[in-house]
C-alpha cells in the first residue's frame, strides 16, 4: 500500500459528460491544482472526435501547453486515453508518453463507445498497445465494463479474465479494471481483481471505479485489500461515460484521499487543496457536488491525551 498511485481523471472522465464548455483555461488552472496537490498521474484528456465529445476538443492544446519549457511537471504524469491508431498519432504529436485504452467486456458498450465489438476492438487495442510500448511510451490497458453492464446487465467474470489474459500473453502488465456502469461490489471487486493477480503475480493492478449506486468507496477499500495499486478517481466527484445506459460520477479524489490519509496512507497529497478544488468546481458549474468532505471538511485531528 505504501505504493499507491492516485490516478485523477478528473480532466478527462471528469468533464466529458458536461453539457457547460469548460474553456481551456480554466482546465489549465484545475490540473496545475491538482499537480500542486501532489496526486501522482493526471488525465488531461482523450483524443477522440470532438463532435463526439466535445468538451474534449482542446486535448491536443492541453498537452502542448505542458510540453512547453518550464511547465511539464517535475514529478506528477500526465496521461492520455486513445481509441484508436488516428488517436494514439494525435497523442504522439503531443509529446504524450502515458498511454492508457482499453476494451470493454461488453459488446453492447464496445459498439456504442468504439463501433466495435468487443473482439475486433481486443484486436485493435493489443496491436496498438504494443506498438506504443515499443515506441517507449508507458501503457495502461484497461476491461471497461467489467463489474456489470447498464445495458447487457451481468458481465460473465471468465469473459472479464480472457481480456486481460490476453493482455497479460502480450506482456502488457499495467492492467484495470473499470466499473463502466457502477455495478461492482465489494465481494465482486476484491473476488475479480484477486483472480487477476493470479492469472500473473507481475501485473500491477488498477481499478476504475464509478459511484452509480453510492458503493464507490466501498470497492476501492476492496480493491486496497486485494493488492490494486493504482486507482482513478474524480475531483469533486465529477464524471461518467456517455456512452452506458445510467451515468455517475467517479470515486471523489478528495474524498478517497481522506479515506486513507485517516488509514495512514499517502500522507503527503494535499487533501486542503483537494477540497478548495471541489469547491471551485461547485462554483463554476453552479451545483453542489457528488463529494461528501468538500462539504463537512475533514475529520479533526485530536492530539492525544497529556500530549
Amino acid at each position: 500500500m505504501s505504493e499507491l498511485i492516485i490516478h485523477e481523471v478528473g480532466p478527462r472522465d471528469g468533464l466529458q459528460i458536461e453539457k457547460t464548455t469548460v474553456p481551456t483555461e480554466q482546465k489549465i488552472a484545475w490540473i496545475d491544482a491538482l499537480i500542486a496537490s501532489g496526486v501522482d498521474v493526471v488525465q488531461v484528456g482523450s483524443f477522440v472526435h470532438q463532435q463526439k465529445v466535445p468538451q474534449m476538443a482542446d486535448t491536443d492544446a492541453l498537452f502542448t501547453h505542458y510540453a512547453q519549457p518550464g511547465r511539464r511537471p517535475a514529478r506528477t504524469r500526465l496521461s492520455g486515453l486513445v481509441l484508436n491508431e488516428k488517436g494514439m498519432e494525435r497523442a504522439f504529436k503531443c509529446g504524450v508518453d502515458f498511454l492508457c485504452m482499453g476494451v470493454s467486456a461488453s459488446d453492447t458498450h464496445s459498439r456504442k463507445n468504439t463501433g466495435m465489438s468487443t473482439t475486433e476492438a481486443a484486436d485493435r487495442i493489443v496491436a496498438m498497445a504494443k506498438a506504443a510500448r515499443d515506441a517507449g511510451a508507458t501503457v495502461q490497458v484497461s476491461v471497461q465494463s467489467a463489474f456489470g453492464c447498464g445495458f447487457e446487465g451481468v458481465v460473465p467474470e471468465p469473459r472479464v479474465l480472457d481480456l486481460v489474459r490476453r493482455f497479460v500473453d502480450e506482456g502488457l502488465l499495467t492492467v484495470s479494471l473499470a466499473d463502466t456502469a457502477g455495478h461492482a461490489n465489494p465481494a465482486q471487486v476484491e473476488r475479480l481483481f484477486g483472480a487477476v493477480r493470479a492469472l500473473d503475480p507481475r501485473v500491477e493492478c488498477a481499478c476504475h471505479l464509478h459511484d452509480t449506486y453510492g458503493f464507490g468507496l466501498a470497492n476501492a477499500y476492496a480493491a486496497l485489500r486485494a493488492g490494486v495499486v493504482s486507482f482513478e478517481s474524480a475531483f469533486a466527484g465529477l464524471g461518467g461515460c456517455p456512452f452506458t445506459a445510467v451515468t455517475g460520477g467517479n470515486v471523489c479524489t478528495e474524498d478517497f484521499v481522506h479515506l486513507i490519509q485517516r488509514m495512514g496512507l499517502r500522507p503527503d497529497v494535499r487533501l486542503d487543496r483537494l477540497i478548495d478544488l471541489a469547491k471551485d468546481a461547485a462554483r463554476f458549474f453552479g451545483r453542489d457536488m457528488a463529494g461528501r468532505v468538500y462539504k463537512t471538511g475533514p475529520v479533526p485531528t485530536i492530539a492525544p491525551a497529556g500530549a
